[in-house]
């Protein structure tokens, strides 16, 4: 089945779709537990460079987002990324290297009891802050899948959302444990 596209031709306006993904490492990043996952960065980065739908990603100097801090939390990374749609980030997700270090992933992540990936639409060409990936995650969290954040099984149509009236509580808002 067909994901909502990320283009609005009732509006006349295009949208990308934006992924967050947080992570709390099970140990630091130059430790031997972690050094698959980290030698596999750069790799699976270029693929998800070249996939097709692939718009942007978050990244320092480095070339990934390993010290970009989330949540405050010193053990928890991020990815940010935009695609043109959620079949776009989907097949990327699920095939190739990416797809062999998603099924590794509990070797060097804790599993987490509240929600560590959000979608949104956002306009075409905005790249996402941290702050900004982080209310989503914390909306989500909150309020279940809304237009403002969903996940890719509840992905909503293409184009702006508000946030809920209901404040966020303190606990959606923090860090992942």
């Amino acid at each position: 089945m067909t994901q909502p596209t990320a283009h609005d031709p009732a509006r006349g306006a295009a949208y990308d779709l934006a992924q967050v993904n947080i992570a709390r490492l099970k140990a630091p990043l130059d430790s031997p537990q972690l050094k698959d996952f980290v030698d596999a960065l750069e790799p699976v980065n270029a693929v998800a460079d070249a996939a097709d739908g692939f718009v942007w990603r978050l990244q320092d100097d480095s070339g990934d987002a390993t010290d970009i801090p989330v949540f405050g939390d010193r053990w928890l990374i991020i990815n940010l990324t935009t695609w043109r749609d959620a079949d776009a980030l989907t097949a990327f997700m699920y095939q190739g290297l990416h797809r062999e270090l998603l099924a590794r992933r509990r070797e060097w992540f804790e599993r987490l009891q509240e929600a560590v990936t959000a979608l949104w639409w956002v306009p075409a060409g905005h790249r996402p802050t941290v702050a900004e990936a982080e209310a989503r995650l914390a909306h989500l969290r909150a309020h279940g899948p809304t237009g403002y954040a969903f996940t890719l099984r509840t992905v909503h149509p293409a184009g702006a959302a508000e946030p809920s009236a209901t404040p966020v509580p303190a606990e959606a808002a923090g860090p992942a444990r």
